[in-house]
């Protein structure tokens, strides 16, 4: 038999073969997404040092593609280590040419949907290692109906039933379960965002109740595991054993899995009121500033900025307006996307339009179509472009009467950009904006609207706007990191919801002293 050596270099070659053969859209459709040898023997490495030395090792792939974790195994652990091997590949296209490249060692590999194989006997007949990075494949991918039986089948085996918007590794992390004998160590490369969304929740509750959840690496999401795939990655480690009381949790960040960045132990008490993990570990200032108990939510109404189904077409150029010579009084002024805007704080004109380089405006009309052909046919006549498009039939505009009709966003005086990325350590993926001006904001953007107190303490006093402002922009980035989302890339995303929950810090500060105002009005306890 070959060396693993040469092996491993066959295999590596293979994969980029049979890759290459297939589209971008399929693997992504499909979350074919091979594992780095580097990574693969990072994983096998850190294994290791979980296991018990004596044990000898039962180990399971259900997601196998052509073998980067059995390579590694071989690698890592001596032949007299491993009992047995046994893998799953449902995509004939990868698993003919593992079984070919594989056929002279101790694997078992089944051509087969790891979801219709019955399940094991026997403790014996079970796993005691599950190395596997499962399919990225959003819930969008998967058949309605397969969906549903997934979900099922789960729920049989687990008395879990994952949430409608779960990915498809979801559903192999939790079906292992029986897969894996008591006592038994998993090792599951996944989505970071598993840690922070909603559908994530069944899967959380899994880790903290029914396992022993040993530790969480999650990479640098600037850079990325994957050639080939923007996806922000996390290595879950856990054994399958009733969790001990006051059980604590070591979550690792950035470097590698032998070498990180930064760790600390967050105790799983913590961890089930916690709604996002990829917080952790936390640095020091994040901490202070989590000492405030205010949120932005008593401050603020989070709003997403309006989706008009097609910017395209609704936001419009000067150059345009006269072009298409569209009324004024269905024009409001609206922002550029975040990238277009140079400034951070918008100045208005006399008009209140914004004071800006970039012009746009919003085509917004709520008039029936029979009244815009007789009164304002120029406009009827620009719409009419939009029905050749078939703009009248995308989603948005399709759920709505007129289809040309937008929605009411008020123009609100506090911005803060939807998505960015974090381009070194001094540069904050979301922006808070100070807009003076009468723009609306595209969905780009949220909009923090000031709830009833606070506006009046702003009528009162408008010098509270740039203050406030000032101490929205001085909320630690990684404060508003820990509470949205990061991709692959870098790529950091924040809904309302998201931002609502990001403690207030010196928003606080800002405001006049408590004895001035009825404060208790903030935290929902009455009502102007």
């Amino acid at each position: 038999m070959a060396t693993i050596e040469i092996l491993e270099s066959i295999r590596v070659e293979t994969q980029k073969q049979l890759d290459s053969e297939k589209t971008r859209a399929e693997r992504n459709k499909h979350g074919q997404f091979a594992t780095p040898s580097k990574l693969a023997s990072d994983i096998l490495r850190t294994a290791k040092t979980l296991l018990p030395n004596d044990i000898r090792i039962r180990f399971l792939d259900p997601a196998f593609g052509t073998g980067a974790f059995y390579s590694a195994l071989l690698d890592v652990f001596p032949p007299s280590r491993v009992q047995s091997a046994t893998a799953f590949e449902v995509d004939p296209h990868y698993g003919q040419e593992a079984l070919k490249l594989w056929a002279e060692t101790i694997l078992t590999l089944r051509i087969a949907n790891f979801f219709n194989v019955d399940l094991p006997r026997s403790e014996t007949d079970k796993a005691n290692l599950i190395i596997c990075n499962p399919p990225y494949v959003r819930h969008h991918h998967l058949a309605g109906d397969e969906k549903e039986r997934l979900r099922r089948l789960v729920a049989k085996n687990t008395g879990i039933m994952l949430n409608g918007l779960a990915g498809f590794y979801c559903y192999f992390l939790l079906y292992a379960h029986n897969w894996l004998a008591d006592g038994g160590l998993a090792g599951w490369l996944i989505p970071s965002e598993v840690m922070d969304v909603n559908y994530g929740k069944e899967v959380k509750q899994y880790l903290l109740k029914r396992v022993t959840l040993l530790r969480i690496h999650r990479f640098d999401t600037n850079q990325p595991q994957f050639d080939d795939a923007l996806v922000s990655s996390t290595v879950v480690w856990f054994k399958k054993e009733t969790p001990p009381p006051e059980h604590t949790v070591d979550f690792t960040l950035g470097g590698t899995l032998e070498k990180p960045e930064a760790s600390a132990s967050v105790s799983t008490n913590e961890l089930n009121n916690a709604s996002k993990w990829t917080k952790y570990p936390q640095k020091a200032k994040i901490k202070a500033h989590d000492a405030n108990s205010k949120k932005l939510s008593d401050f603020f109404e989070i709003k997403r900025g309006l989706a008009t189904g097609a910017n395209d077409f609704f936001i419009l150029t000067p150059e345009q307006i006269t072009q298409y010579n569209i009324p004024a009084q269905f024009l409001l002024p609206i922002l550029p996307s975040p990238r277009y805007l140079g400034v951070d704080e918008i100045e208005a004109d006399g008009n209140g339009n914004p004071v800006l380089e970039q012009k746009l405006f919003l085509l917004a009309c709520n008039l029936p179509e029979r009244q815009l052909q007789r009164s304002f046919p120029a406009l009827w006549n620009y719409f009419e472009t939009g029905i050749k498009k078939k703009i009248n039939e995308r989603y948005i505009c399709e759920h709505r009467t007129p289809w040309y009709a937008q929605e009411d966003r008020p123009p609100c005086p506090f911005l803060c950009t939807y998505m960015g990325r974090q381009r070194g350590g001094n540069t904050r993926p979301f922006r808070f904006i100070l807009n003076h001006s009468n723009a609306r904001a595209a969905n780009v953007y949220l909009l923090l609207y000031p709830k009833p107190s606070l506006k009046k303490m702003i009528d009162e006093r408008p010098e509270l706007l740039r203050t406030i402002w000032q101490n929205l922009n001085e909320i630690p980035v990684e404060v508003l990191i820990g509470e949205g989302r990061v991709y692959g890339g870098g790529l950091h995303k924040m809904e309302p919801r998201e931002l609502a929950n990001a403690p207030a810090g010196g928003v606080l500060l800002s405001l006049p002293k408590l004895s001035e105002f009825q404060f208790d009005l903030f935290t929902g306890n009455g009502e102007e």
